[in-house]
């Protein structure tokens, strides 16, 4: 059996994507989406790139039980059993405690790669490079790796990791996890040149992170260990469907990354963007010579500059003098917001429930 063979991935795939509302809905998140007009979604991407680390049988789906038949419909290369459908969402640390536990059934020796479905990378060869190094670094020692990314602005969207002693080239002790700071201490951490994006890719082999969840927060796996027996077998699903809404709530960084003493980082450089706003898919598409992104529609603009404009169908869109906005129209809801406001949008989306239930979500 080869080295590659005991190696799997855990893509998971079962967000809203609110942040992208409205052409994100529960019904179609954005990782179903193909954003660029490539033919591929953000889903189809991520299984395409990692591909050439892991083998086809070894890409497990993890995502949420009214996904499937997307997941299906866009992967139909992966077997049902490659499908992990959560019945609750639950956030990262019960979700990859599970795929954990689940590989660990099937192969004791497993390595495992945890990426997220709705990143866009733009060096592949680069990504592949990286995963494999990383997946050789985890495979030789008992160490939790994530992928850090070198901050380019204070960004207060995202996680940040605090680099400590180099252990072999390109991967280092991590210090600290800093998760969202605010503008102020993310102007500090760029300064220092200490600090790196937490991508939120992480590689350890499942016993490295069964281990870790044992010892940090016991309480995630108190489920999965009542019920060791049962996974590889016909009845996990089952278990999963009557266990699995009761795990705690909490996110792998919280449970684990923060707390564990054998975390370390991989600095990487494969063009990463975590595409989780419209302004990050506007800085990441091609522009016209009014610096307007058009996503897949027909756009007539005059005297408007800097705008996103993602239009559902055939509808033409004719707007005058906008600068900066966020238009984004999924049929039945218009979306029409400046770009420097759409940290509103989630509130939007909290407000369309209040008033019209899940109507418009």
């Amino acid at each position: 059996m080869s080295e590659k063979s005991h190696r799997y991935c855990v893509i998971m795939c079962g967000g809203i994507g609110s942040r992208f509302w409205p052409y994100s809905r529960t019904d179609l998140p954005k990782q179903f989406i193909d954003f660029f007009g490539t033919g591929r979604t953000l889903l189809q991407m991520s299984y395409d790139r990692i591909l050439s680390v892991v083998p086809k049988e070894n890409i497990l789906i993890l995502t949420n039980s009214i996904y499937a038949p997307l997941v299906k419909e866009q992967l139909p290369d992966i077997s049902d059993s490659q499908i992990l459908l959560e019945p609750a969402r639950r956030n990262t640390a019960p979700c990859i405690a599970w795929a954990a536990y689940h590989i660990a059934a099937l192969d004791p020796e497993a390595s495992m790669v945890v990426t997220p479905s709705d990143h866009l990378i733009t060096n592949e060869k680069e990504f592949e490079k990286s995963i494999t190094r990383g997946l050789e670094f985890v495979e030789t020692r008992d160490a939790l790796l994530t992928l850090g990314i070198n901050p380019t602005r204070p960004e207060t969207g995202y996680g940040y990791i605090q680099i400590g002693a180099e252990c072999e080239p390109g991967i280092l002790k991590v210090k600290t996890f800093t998760e969202k700071p605010n503008l102020e201490l993310a102007k500090v951490f760029l300064d220092t040149g200490e600090f790196f994006w937490n991508s939120g890719i992480f590689l350890w082999k499942t016993s490295a992170i069964i281990n870790a969840f044992h010892e940090y927060c016991p309480d995630v796996v108190t489920i999965f260990d009542a019920g060791l027996e049962i996974f590889g077998t016909q009845d996990e699903a089952a278990y999963i469907e009557r266990n699995f809404p009761s795990c705690m709530n909490i996110s792998i960084d919280f449970a684990v990354m923060e707390h564990a003493s054998n975390v370390y980082v991989e600095c990487v450089s494969f063009g990463w963007t975590d595409l989780g706003t419209w302004s990050a898919l506007y800085d990441n598409s091609p522009k016209n010579k009014d610096a307007n992104v058009t996503q897949n529609c027909n756009v007539l603009s005059y005297n408007s500059n800097g705008n996103i404009f993602a239009i559902r169908g055939e509808k033409l869109v004719v707007v005058s003098g906008l600068n900066d906005y966020i238009i984004a129209d999924a049929g039945d809801v218009l979306l029409v917001c400046p770009k420097s406001e759409e940290q509103r949008i989630k509130q939007m989306v909290n407000d369309s429930k209040l008033n019209f239930g899940d109507k418009y979500l």
